[in-house]
């Protein structure tokens, strides 16, 4: 039997600690995390179609906003939908993103121990990201295989956007969001937690904050689903700048699916930029810079 693929891409050392992550933040002012979701119904066809087409689109975006991305999460469903063709491209691309970015595999693993180990290995040694999602509800066990590798991220979910939230995670007289932030820092490697926390619902940030004050948190829901900068900033940035913002549909496809490639490019950066600015102000105004 042969011996498992391991990644060429070069871990983001630097981003391992929220230090290093503050100090990423500061350098380029932006806590901007651009989303990889290549929907085929959306890549402007002057990218190509298939596999091809989903590949280049997604490495002319990362050309095109890397100068303020302090992250990219690459959603892994979009490329498992070709099969071992769309797993090669991934990790092509992913090999693409300069290792002083951090790439967070969206993966949103969650199994028994076993297999959990072996999710962390294809994410961590396989794909060479530095981060990735994992569902906790299997609990402690489902999650420390991934928080046991040292210098990797794994990002819980636990307060997600999207509306289907409200059927368990604000069941209970203390809601199943607040249990998952509150158990999951008793885990072993808990210093390499951070937590999903959905921009649309902005006002919850306080309480998450009383539950995990110093986390990290990835708070995806800005631009197409309607949440905002500067209420995240808000409500949810602490001492160490402790957010990073993901935008995926509305940098990735916000020239339309019929422009060229110079011109998704072009409107991707312009998208980018107008949000690294607004970031750029709230860190201003927290004395981050």
């Amino acid at each position: 039997m042969s011996a498992p693929r391991l990644s060429r891409r070069s871990p983001a050392i630097a981003l391992q600690t929220p230090e290093g992550l503050l100090s990423a933040i500061q350098a380029k002012g932006s806590y901007l995390c651009v989303g990889l979701d290549p929907d085929p119904a959306k890549i402007p066809v002057s990218f190509g179609e298939g596999v091809a087409g989903m590949e280049a689109f997604c490495l002319a975006m990362v050309q095109a906003t890397q100068h303020v991305a302090v992250a990219y999460k690459p959603n892994l469903a979009f490329f498992e939908q070709y099969g071992a063709a769309g797993w090669a491209a991934l990790e092509r691309v992913v090999e693409q993103i300069p290792s002083d970015v951090l790439v967070i595999a969206d993966a949103k693993r969650g199994d028994i121990g076993n297999t959990a180990t072996r999710y962390a290995r294809a994410m961590f040694e396989g794909l060479g990201a530095d981060a990735v999602t994992v569902a906790p509800y299997m609990g402690r066990d489902s999650v420390e295989p991934f928080t046991s590798f040292k210098g990797r991220w794994t990002i819980l979910l636990a307060l997600t956007s999207n509306p289907g939230a409200e059927d368990f995670e604000f069941h209970g007289d203390r809601p199943l969001y607040r249990e998952v932030l509150r158990k999951s820092q008793t885990f072993e490697g808990a210093q390499r937690l951070m937590f999903v926390v959905g921009a649309t619902r902005p006002a919850m940030l306080k309480e998450v904050r009383e539950e995990a004050p110093g986390a990290f948190l990835l708070v995806p829901g800005v631009g197409a689903q309607g949440g905002t900068v500067e209420d995240v900033a808000e409500h949810g940035m602490n001492d160490q700048c402790g957010l990073l913002v993901n935008s995926s549909r509305g940098i990735l496809y916000a020239a339309g699916a019929d422009a060229t490639q110079e011109e998704s490019q072009a409107a991707a950066a312009n998208v980018a930029e107008g949000l690294a600015a607004q970031m750029r102000a709230t860190l201003e105004a927290k004395g981050l810079l």
